[in-house]
């Protein structure tokens, strides 16, 4: 059976009375170079672990247990169990895990299924909890690469530098964490049912240890970013009032003492001026460094 083809997915589908949901935004892969080159990209063999969520069908799956020692792949969709039991059946290092992976506690589902191995994410991701899924993957901190398929915007998103239109909070955040890279774009004709928008395919690298090292501790570097990018094409005075309440001398005194001019705007500022601006905000408000 070609997980990527049009007809064979048409009849494993009929088979099993599947029927798209459009809350879940299921879009199956119909070029098989997709599969074939997201896998080789996320660099997985036989000293790894891979946690994919949202296998649909199974074509990425096939590939990745083709490579890894373990492959372990979290399906929401109860409808799509009976699917997968047929495509991978007989694949003895897979491992299908029925549930949400928003509600799973990552750290011990590696503890669990990678003892042992390197553990890498790979998959193609709902693109409703993209976000979400992301930071959750982010703050586990114990998966050594992303190599992930999400919209295209999103990507550029993640990737964005300063100054950028889609540079935001989370582009912030993920760069804390990850080395971010877009591998290549995948465009709607790819996909069955086709989209209306490109997706591209995303790798990041976890860091060994973040590029900054706040003396206010990442909480109140976290909130400060949040509150930097709170209020677009706003100054970065008024961002932070937002937030922070109207201590307006405070955040005036801590901008300038980071050597920002006073019309500057949080989307304008890179993670080390972010980090440098936290910790005199810290300071201004009355919180003795750590």
């Amino acid at each position: 059976m070609d997980l990527c083809s049009i007809q064979d997915i048409r009849a494993l589908l009929d088979r099993h009375g599947f029927r798209f949901s459009r809350s879940m935004g299921q879009n199956f892969l119909t070029a098989d170079w997709v599969p074939r080159e997201t896998a080789a990209a996320c660099g997985a063999d036989s000293g790894c672990g891979v946690l994919e969520i949202g296998p649909g069908i199974g074509c990425l799956t096939q590939q990745l247990c083709r490579q890894a020692a373990r492959v372990v792949s979290v399906e929401l969709d109860r409808a799509l169990l009976p699917v997968l039991a047929e495509t991978m059946a007989g694949t003895e290092n897979f491992t299908l895990l029925p549930g949400d992976i928003l509600k799973l506690d990552l750290s011990a589902l590696t503890d669990q299924f990678f003892s042992g191995l390197r553990p890498l994410v790979c998959a193609n991701l709902p693109y409703n909890i993209t976000t979400p899924v992301l930071q959750a993957l982010a703050e586990a901190r114990r998966f050594q690469t992303l190599t992930v398929m999400v919209q295209r915007e999103a990507a550029l998103r993640l990737t964005a530098a300063p100054g950028r239109g889609e540079y935001c909070a989370f582009s912030v955040y993920m760069q804390y964490f990850y080395d971010l890279n877009i591998l290549f774009e995948v465009p709607p004709s790819c996909f069955f049912p086709a989209p209306k928008v490109t997706s591209a395919v995303l790798h990041g690298q976890l860091r060994a240890a973040p590029p900054v090292s706040p003396a206010c501790g990442e909480d109140f570097l976290f909130q400060t970013i949040r509150a930097a990018f709170s209020l677009r094409r706003k100054t970065l005075r008024n961002s932070l009032a937002s937030v922070f309440g109207h201590r307006r001398d405070a955040i005036a005194g801590a901008i300038a003492e980071s050597g920002l001019p006073p019309t500057v705007r949080g989307e304008e500022l890179d993670l080390k001026a972010l980090a440098l601006l936290a910790d005199r905000l810290y300071e201004a408000m009355g919180n003795p460094p750590k």
